[in-house]
């Protein structure tokens, strides 16, 4: 084995870590919040009896041992011998972080070992018998409340195992500790001695495991193996008696020691069967016995076989994912092209060849999205600890309520949206909820609350963030704006305008500087990470009632579903998710440049922009004039264009530096025959358009 393959196993472990890291601290944040939900401990048992033994199999053995205790306080607490405290789970939640340092290395440093024996000599304060517990724990069952169950393992390493740097003895240990074990060693593939290599495993195992672990648990145990053993996992279940348990022959024929013709010719009455192969010398006693003890188990607990297939996952490296989705993209580009050629020449061959295409590159590139999009619940998970260390450190009561966490993403979008998240949720705990004191001399409960909110809409999500505390002093603000020179006293600013300086660079009404928030950095950049990623960011806030903030993201940074116009002899594209239907009219009288007009469109007065008027084109506009209907939330919006081409299915690029500032773009693309075409941001022109005073002007449709 490479050195380079070994440190991409031992990086494996440290991945695999992190994830049961994070389902750790989650399951102890449920339990202290539902502390008779004793399934959460169960859950944070085994992610912490996971890390211990894949630290152990990968040379991790002062992370080992510490976890062991941790997972030895875990077993006392689900059975009972310890009673819950929110002191626990802050020592378990330290143990966390500590551990998220330890797997950086396989031996702990100075501080890291202080760090344990602190963390150790608080916890044996907490929990009695701990030693003693440790010694008892490793025959614990691994999903409390459930009777036993018999697992049929088998497995066959590979045979570079040994030069690969894996061992055996560790796995038939974790096996070991999950309940009582069978184990029968197979040696039939060892091959004579002039063809033996020592450095070559031969050697398969089967295994009968009686235990109250799950299926899962005996999974977990060949988590760093699976991709390159051959193992088979059945589970007999209890609650299924329709079948006979299995027949000697039957056992012995399904792990390959016999063959189905040479038991039917040894079945007889006068002679056993077992008796009858191993004087043949057909199989070995050993084995026979082995599986008499699988036969006796299975009808002792009445239980049939049922064969569970797990489903394989493989683990990428973003930047391949990344990768794919450029060619990709580059891909829809070429289709596109095609396309375009095909029409143009009226090659009904090439015409249906374009269509094939179309459909397989819009297959792939869904298929491509899926692998990238993740539940947005894998960053709200991160902020339950924030709040619960954040309102302890400053004494306030503050609970965090997530809906949605189901709501997909792109990855990269999740990425890069954590940190602004982290500081909103920071403002809210720091400057927006009040203290448990001050919140009952107002009239309010005791608790505050902080909601996080993620929902779809059309090809956007939304997040929500509200808080119930004090809202942002508008006064206070403007204030701190006139003394900043960012606003003058002539200024006439309504509220929601004055709120809106807070996202200024360097804007902070704190009177101190605190660790939490309040340095005068931090709202301007939350804005400008939002618009990198092509969203935005809004404000409500309610002095004494609360602050809600409103961001609205797109679900990919890569590839949209458009729909193409034009304007004079220049192409854009429209997300296609928010149009909701294209009418014509025949142009009207019209008034001076960039004035904003309402159609009637059934009854109902739609604000609508000539885009001609906006991007200042010269020429004579075209008799009849399309406007396509674009709705955004709850509002609709007509963007008056020359041509409706089509859908489009658009590939974004980014626009480099030399347009940062130009609004009402949010990339471009390439089209079929190489032109570029501007990706129209409805957002962003919308508001532009209602930044300054505009006239208004109806326009009737008939």
């Amino acid at each position: 084995m490479s050195k380079d393959d070994l440190i991409g196993q031992v990086e494996t472990f440290r991945i695999e870590a992190r994830e049961h890291l994070a389902t750790l601290e989650e399951s102890l944040l449920e339990l202290e919040e539902s502390p008779e939900a004793l399934h959460h401990v169960d859950q944070a048992f085994r992610a912490m009896h996971t890390i211990k033994g894949a630290g152990g199999m990968f040379g991790y053995h002062d992370l080992s041992q510490f976890t062991h205790y941790l997972e030895s306080a875990l077993d006392q607490l689900r059975e009972g011998g310890l009673v819950l405290s929110s002191e626990f789970i802050s020592l378990m939640l330290e143990a966390v972080d500590a551990i998220k340092s330890m797997i950086a290395e396989p031996a702990f440093t100075v501080d890291q070992n202080l760090l344990a024996q602190a963390l150790l000599s608080r916890l044996r304060r907490l929990v009695p018998n701990l030693d003693e517990q440790q010694v008892e724990v490793e025959a614990s069952s691994q999903a409390a409340g459930e009777g036993p169950a018999i697992y049929r393992v088998r497995f066959k390493p590979n045979q570079t195992t040994f030069t690969d740097g894996f061992d055996v003895v560790p796995i038939l240990r974790e096996l070991s500790a999950l309940g009582e074990c069978s184990v029968t060693t197979k040696t039939e593939a060892i091959p004579p001695l002039e063809q033996f290599e020592s450095s070559n495993c031969y050697l398969a195992w089967d295994v009968v495991v009686t235990s109250c672990a799950s299926r899962s648990d005996i999974e977990e145990t060949f988590m760093f193996v699976e991709d390159d053993w051959s193992i088979g996992i059945e589970k007999i279940d209890l609650q299924d008696t329709s079948k006979e348990s299995d027949q000697l022959g039957e056992l012995l024929v399904s792990r390959g020691l016999v063959t189905p013709q040479q038991v039917d010719a040894n079945l007889s009455d006068e002679q056993r069967l077992g008796k009858a192969l191993s004087e043949q010398g057909l199989v070995k006693g050993s084995d026979v016995n082995a599986a008499l003890k699988e036969q006796q188990a299975t009808r002792q607990l009445k239980q049939a076989l049922q064969h569970n297939k797990v489903e394989d996952t493989v683990r990428v490296p973003a930047a391949r994912l990344d990768a794919l989705m450029n060619l990709v993209g580059e891909l829809v580009i070429v289709q596109a092209r095609l396309s375009q050629y095909s029409h143009q020449h009226h090659d009904e061959t090439i015409v249906s060849i374009s269509e094939d295409l179309d459909l397989l590159s819009t297959e792939l590139r869904d298929q491509t999205f899926s692998i990238r999009m993740l539940p947005i619940g894998t960053t709200f998970g991160r902020f339950r600890r924030l709040v619960r260390d954040l309102s302890n450190n400053l004494d306030k009561k503050i609970q965090l309520v997530t809906k949605g966490a189901e709501t997909e993403l792109d990855k990269m979008v999740i990425d890069k949206l954590s940190d602004p998240l982290v500081h909103l949720i920071r403002n809210s705990i720091d400057h927006g909820i009040e203290t448990a004191a001050e919140r009952e001399q107002l009239g309010k409960p005791e608790c505050g609350t902080i909601q996080l909110v993620a929902e779809h809409s059309d090809s956007n999500v939304i997040i929500h963030i509200r808080d119930d505390g004090r809202g942002l002093n508008r006064d206070s603000i403007y204030a701190k704006a006139l003394s900043k020179g960012l606003v003058t006293a002539q200024d006439i600013l309504s509220d929601n305008e004055i709120c809106q300086l807070i996202f200024e660079p360097g804007f902070s009404t704190a009177a101190t500087v605190s660790d939490i928030s309040g340095r005068g950095v931090g709202m301007d950049v939350v804005k400008r990470s939002i618009q990198e990623l092509g969203g935005k960011i809004d404000l409500v806030s309610t002095q004494g009632e609360g602050t809600h903030l409103t961001i609205r993201l797109p679900m990919t940074l890569a590839i949209i579903e458009g729909l193409m116009v034009k304007v004079a002899d220049e192409y854009y594209v429209l997300p296609l998710g928010l149009v909701e239907e294209c009418i014509e009219y025949e142009k009207s009288s019209r008034t001076s440049a960039r004035c904003q007009r309402l159609v009637t469109l059934r009854g109902a007065q739609v604000p609508c922009m000539h885009l001609r008027e906006w991007f200042d084109v010269d020429g004579v506009n075209p008799t009849i004039e399309q406007i396509v209907i674009t709705r955004i939330e709850q509002e609709r919006f007509g963007f008056v264009v020359d041509e409706v081409v089509g859908q489009y299915q658009t590939v974004i690029k980014r626009l480099g530096k030399m347009y940062e500032g130009i609004i009402g773009f949010s990339g471009a693309t390439i089209l079929g025959d190489g032109s570029v075409a501007m990706i129209l941001d409805p957002v962003a022109l919308i508001e532009a358009l209602e930044a300054p005073l505009n006239r208004v002007q109806p326009i009737s449709l008939n």
